[in-house]
């Protein structure tokens, strides 16, 4: 059956096959949504932070070995 659609009705079965598995997806809640929208955002930050003081102590404690 696969070999005798088109490239547009290969596409079209794709897009009618994707419809029906966003419709059986268990979405979150809003506000839970948002909760873990938050979370990731400061975990981000975080590390982003400590990253940033590692490099800067490295960098303080490794330029007189450079030079």
């Amino acid at each position: 059956m696969a070999k005798d659609l088109n490239i547009f009705g290969k596409i079209a079965r794709f897009f009618r096959q994707l419809k029906a598995e966003l419709k059986k997806v268990n979405w979150p809640a809003r506000n839970e949504l948002s909760k873990n929208t938050v979370i990731v955002v400061v975990t981000i930050i975080a590390l982003t932070v400590f990253i940033w003081l590692v490099d800067l102590l490295f960098g303080t404690l490794l330029s007189p070995l450079i030079m």
